[in-house]
């Protein structure tokens, strides 16, 4: 992004970019598929305020044995480079 003074963000046409690609839509929907696994065994419910976190960070294994149930905090502050390996 062009750091002069006068340039504005276009915020929304980011937003659709990044959120409307067939990639995007899949792993959302299998974030979404999964979160309804873990509701229908009883381990989160809605509106908790928790987050379902896979443990190998692969979105498209939604083995119970690969979810769990974790802050938004807890889940949300992992480093998300190769080499920073995630911890469980």
């Amino acid at each position: 992004m062009p750091s002069s003074k006068n340039y504005d963000r276009d915020y929304k046409r980011e937003y659709e970019v990044s959120h409307s690609s067939p990639e995007a839509k899949k792993k959302r929907a299998q974030n979404n598929a999964a979160r309804r696994k873990m509701e229908k065994a009883g381990k989160v419910s809605k509106g908790d305020g928790k987050d379902v976190a896979h443990s190998n960070n692969r979105t498209n294994d939604n083995k119970m044995s690969n979810l769990k149930v974790q802050s938004p905090s807890k889940n949300r502050s992992f480093k998300r480079n190769a080499k920073a390996g995630r911890k469980s």
